[in-house]
């Protein structure tokens, strides 16, 4: 077992760690057995998920096609944001309410899967919209029981979201991003076709990647899952339940192929072996932060992506301000790392090594800055935004970052070391710039 005096038992820890993950098919040209897959599901009606800027690429039509061929009822639902909001969830559910449906698919990113998801989840089980989300924001209570069958089909190489039982969107009200967790918002099956990676533009590329490597670093230096408290049954074990054996092997893998191929798959879009590699890279890491949860940078991205006053990058609708996730997430990860890197020294190195960094003559004492400083050089390889102060944040802004991030408990608690509001401030700027 993988560092097995790692997992050493603790005082009062679980003692045992739990695998849940959606069948997965993997390959060039998958897609095309949607209609199959649903056919094997007993789906009769289907709604298909996606966006209208994917209605103009050809994965949605294989899909459908496949889908009309294997004799379903099909019908579409091009209105999901990029990014998605609670009103853009509650859009989505009342047409899954009215469509009756017996199962869903989803072409397209994370927003895309997410909210095909949160539509599967309040027409399988109706209920005031704050009833599912996570606590404290909202009432964190599960679904009375299973959803409908779900194909998740994604069209970018990061959210993972076809892996896990997270659905992310902003909550306008409070201007932060937060999300409902269950393992009942786990997808059926996803369909993995590294083709899709060949149309991303190379922002899309790049977030995306950033969105991959965050959540397999997060994974593998999450608080161990013997160091968190055992639940009072083995039903109410969460999904992130930390690091464990099972979710080290794919953040290894993972960020293994991305320090080999990130910045070939972003700089050349015509290296199309690197861009399905992080395609690959997408899926392990899904598995991996499925089944031991993300943490603090994911939990500070929530409020630099709902606060976002004007930034519009290249790629991305230009009809309004966003901060793409990806983005979101990797400007506070060196600020992140090097302040957890004392917690497990060696994680942080290894994990830095397999990202490309020299560790000859590397101690424990240098993990913080040689995590920082090779995150750091990949964003700057890739065109990264430079902290948050590129995205148009300033020291200002900080006491409104931190407030909209601490509520996300979920995430915190899930570090390898304590966060409080003033180290949570204190990592907000530290995160303003970086070179």
């Amino acid at each position: 077992m993988s560092c097995c005096h790692y997992y050493a038992p603790t005082e009062g820890g679980d003692t045992a760690f739990s695998v849940d993950t959606s069948a997965i098919t993997f390959g060039k040209g998958c897609l095309s057995e949607a209609g199959s897959h649903a056919k094997a599901l007993a789906i009769t009606r289907i709604a298909l998920f996606t966006d209208r800027t994917l209605m103009e690429f050809p994965h949605v039509e294989a899909v459908k096609a496949s889908l009309l061929a294997a004799g379903l009822d099909v019908v579409v639902y091009d209105e999901t944001r990029v990014e998605p909001t609670d009103q853009s969830f509650k859009a989505a559910s009342q047409f899954a309410v009215e469509g009756a449906f017996d199962g869903f698919i989803s072409v397209g990113g994370g927003s895309v899967i997410d909210t095909c998801k949160a539509a599967n989840l309040y027409s399988s089980h109706p209920a005031e919209f704050l009833t599912y989300v996570n606590a404290p924001i909202g009432n964190g209570k599960q679904p009375a029981g299973p959803l409908k069958p779900h194909i998740a089909c994604p069209t970018t190489s990061g959210t993972g979201s076809e892996c896990t039982g997270i659905a992310v969107f902003d909550l306008l009200e409070m201007k932060a991003k937060t999300g409902i967790v269950s393992r009942y918002l786990r997808p059926t099956r996803a369909l993995v076709d590294p083709l899709c990676t060949h149309t991303m533009p190379k922002n899309v590329i790049a977030a995306s990647a950033f969105d991959v490597l965050s959540h397999a670093l997060e994974s593998y230096t999450a608080r161990p899952y013997n160091q968190r408290p055992a639940a009072d049954s083995p039903s109410a074990r969460p999904m992130s339940q930390g690091a464990n054996p099972w979710s080290d092997i794919g953040c290894r893998e993972s960020l293994q192929i991305l320090g080999t191929y990130i910045q070939r798959a972003v700089n050349d879009a015509s290296d199309t072996e690197a861009r399905e590699q992080l395609m690959w890279a997408a899926t392990l890491a899904g598995i991996a932060f499925g089944n031991a949860g993300c943490h603090v940078p994911h939990g500070m991205s929530y409020s630099v992506a709902g606060l976002v006053k004007c930034f519009q990058p290249e790629g991305y609708p230009a009809d309004e301000p966003i901060c793409p996730h990806g983005m979101s997430v990797i400007v506070n990860a060196p600020s992140v790392f090097a302040h957890t890197a004392p917690a497990s020294p060696q994680r942080h190195l290894a994990a830095a090594g397999w990202l490309g960094a020299d560790l000859r003559n590397a101690t424990e004492e240098d993990a913080s800055e040689i995590i920082s400083r090779q995150i750091i050089s990949l964003m700057r390889a890739t065109g990264m935004p430079n902290g948050i102060s590129d995205i148009g944040y300033t020291m200002d802004d900080v006491p409104a970052l931190t407030a909209g991030a601490f509520p996300q408990q979920r995430l915190m608690q899930n570090a390898p070391c304590t966060i409080t509001e003033n180290s949570l401030s204190g990592l907000f700027e530290r995160a303003i710039s970086y070179w």
